[in-house]
């Protein structure tokens, strides 16, 4: 019998990460709004209490305090669910973040359908929407723990703001341990020659298991993980799109203004080729087990295969 599939989530990673690099750097502040348990910043607080701020249900208050801290030195870590941040302090990250410049870095966990049985009302589908199209801030959204590490340093760093992406659900580890992130820089973690999948997220290792299945049927598909959404790494989608001819996205976020959004916006002014998006469709999450909601909502291996098979046919036509 093969070894089970290690697996962990990316606000784990997160939150065990903080306490390092608050090891390593006395600069290093972090910030929560009443959830430290759920986002795991109870880890860093536990660690170092005089360097952690609870605001308490104040999450504009947060990013302003946060925004004052970045203006004063510090590297600021500011945390809450993706549904409160971007969505509820939208103009608070616009205009005391994004339009400055300061080093803020948002960490924003429960993003996504995988949250659960919470429902519609925290399973944030349009939180990259909204971050991507502010100036300055970069989006980041890690495929599995150890790139979330990763992702943590470079974003440490890194001398702008950032909105970093972490779901609650266990996923899939991909990575070893110790892996190295640069900002701006996908992976091609399988080559091939008919079409190429590019995915964030949790997406990233269904990608995977769709290739798999799409190899049996002498469909030979790349897979790339595009853990920065901006800025995108325009180098590795030109040379993938060329090579192939076709490409699938997959995101667990709306496929309206994601990474769907992104990578078509960009192919179709300098390389066009079929785009076929696969994420949530224009709809709301609703309650349910994580690999339910999947399910349900069109985020599976065999969703991404078959898209996979429209692209190819597309280029074909």
């Amino acid at each position: 019998m093969a070894a089970e599939t290690r697996r962990m989530a990316t606000r784990d990673a997160y939150g065990e990460e903080l306490v390092e690099i608050g090891r390593e750097n006395p600069d290093i502040v972090v910030l929560d709004a009443d959830l430290s348990g759920s986002t795991k910043t109870s880890l860093f607080a536990r660690v170092f209490p005089e360097r952690f701020f609870n605001t308490g249900i104040a999450e504009a208050n947060m990013i302003g305090i946060a925004a004052g801290l970045a203006a004063a030195g510090k590297i600021p870590f500011a945390s809450t669910f993706a549904v409160f941040a971007p969505g509820r302090v939208y103009d608070q990250i616009r205009m005391s973040v994004a339009y400055p410049a300061l080093g803020v870095k948002i960490a924003a966990t429960h993003a996504g359908l995988t949250v659960g049985e919470d429902g519609a009302s925290h399973q944030a589908l349009e939180d990259l929407a909204l971050a991507r199209v502010l100036p300055n801030l970069t989006v980041i959204v890690p495929a599995d723990g150890p790139e979330t590490r990763a992702a943590v340093r470079a974003a440490v760093a890194h001398p702008g703001p950032v909105y970093l992406r972490l779901g609650r659900a266990p996923v899939p580890v991909i990575y070893p341990d110790g892996r190295s992130f640069t900002i701006g820089r996908y992976d091609v973690l399988k080559e091939g020659r008919d079409v190429a999948l590019v995915a964030s997220g949790i997406m990233v290792d269904i990608c995977l298991q769709a290739a798999l299945s799409l190899a049996a049927d002498g469909v030979l598909a790349a897979v790339v993980n595009a853990s920065t959404l901006k800025p995108l790494d325009e180098e590795t989608l030109l040379a993938v799109a060329a090579r192939t001819g076709a490409v699938v996205t997959a995101e667990e976020h709306s496929v309206i203004g994601g990474l769907g959004g992104a990578v078509a916006e960009f192919l179709s002014g300098t390389l066009p080729v079929p785009v076929v998006r696969v994420g949530v469709a224009d709809r709301f999450g609703r309650s349910g087990r994580p690999d339910e909601l999947l399910e349900a909502y069109g985020l599976t291996p065999r969703a991404v295969a078959d898209a996979a098979r429209k692209a190819v046919s597309l280029k074909r036509a």
